[in-house]
């Protein structure tokens, strides 16, 4: 029995094995840390793939006054972001392509709090039926998410190894394409400091 006027609480978490209660264990310190920060930010936002659906959907009309290559990074960002709705659906056992389809049309139609009910697949509103996220939480997922594709893009050298135990980069036997292809990348780097010679190394 809880007490209310109790300023500490014992939980004790049963299990069939030893996983499953580790895996408990995660999820309740996942949903304290949830409500922590909802209490200290008093920010929430809709859940069921809501803000997610809406991101993407505002992007993609932002990319039509884009054009270009810039046009393709935006689409792909909210791509990217429809990831989060598609997987719910996934999870929860329904059709992704229909989920989605359904959460496109709703948001189309200014519902802007339209997310997906995992018990029976309907898209229903979130705000009303009370499913909210922590506002932190989706701006630091976004963020992390942003940060590391960015990182990723940045990086303008490719070192690429072959058979280590052979000592070739590449194998002369056609596979690797021309000389100039990735296959003569060992001795196209010679001029650099002496790095043509790794791959003999190695």
């Amino acid at each position: 029995a809880a007490v209310e006027e109790a300023t500490g609480v014992t939980l004790i978490l049963r299990g069939g094995t030893e996983h499953v209660v580790d895996e408990v264990e995660r999820a309740i310190e996942d949903s304290l840390g949830v409500v922590r920060v909802t209490l200290e930010d008093g920010q929430v936002m809709p859940g069921g793939g809501a803000p997610e659906t809406e991101l993407a959907m505002q992007l993609r009309d932002f990319a039509d006054s884009v054009g270009g290559r810039e046009q393709l990074a935006v689409e792909a960002f909210a791509d990217a972001l429809e990831v989060i709705p598609r997987t719910l659906a996934e999870n929860a056992g329904h059709d992704p392509i229909d989920s989605l389809v359904d959460l496109r049309s709703q948001h189309d139609g200014g519902d802007t709090e339209a997310g997906l009910d995992a018990y029976n697949g309907d898209v229903i509103d979130m705000e009303s039926e009370g499913i909210v996220e922590p506002l932190r939480v989706k701006t630091q997922a976004i963020e992390s998410a942003t940060e590391a594709a960015t990182m990723i893009l940045r990086i303008d050298d490719v070192i690429a190894a072959g058979d280590l135990a052979g000592g070739q980069v590449g194998d002369d036997d056609g596979d690797d394409g021309p000389a100039g292809g990735p296959g003569g990348m060992g001795g196209g780097m010679g001029g650099m400091g002496g790095m043509g010679g790794m791959g003999g190394a190695m």
